[in-house]
């Protein structure tokens, strides 16, 4: 099983994984969350610094930086909850914080850790 950033994409369940976004299940709102704050670290990374060093506009990092952090609050704090309703282990959890101060890591933890961390444990429960 291939692990590269274009492999997690372009996986045969990419398109089902990615139509499970509910607000109804802890693992949804994780999803929901781990995307938004992905997206606003790249957008911070690549768009608002270049313009801020770049252009000398300081205004977009502000803006971004803000929303930014808004999203890695509450994305930590739904990997909390996540690991406690989802009963994951310590190792899950770490490495769900490790993801949210890595570039591209909400993407690769919601397709290598979160959704086999879920199953996991679901299928504890129905056992």
């Amino acid at each position: 099983m291939q692990y590269g950033i274009i492999a997690i994409f372009l996986s045969p369940n990419a398109y089902s994984s990615m139509t499970s976004f509910s607000l109804k299940t802890q693992l949804g709102r994780l999803r929901i969350i781990g995307y938004a704050e992905g997206v606003s670290f790249l957008v911070l990374l690549f768009i608002a610094m270049p313009i801020k060093y770049i252009g000398g506009n300081p205004q977009p990092v502000r803006v971004t930086g803000m929303i930014h952090g808004l999203l890695f609050v509450l994305y930590v704090l739904q990997v909390i909850q996540a690991k406690i309703e989802y009963e994951w282990s310590i190792k899950t959890l770490m490495l769900g914080l490790l993801a949210s101060v890595l570039p591209f890591g909400p993407f690769i933890a919601d397709a290598k850790i979160f959704r086999e961390a879920a199953s996991a444990s679901s299928s504890a429960h129905v056992n």
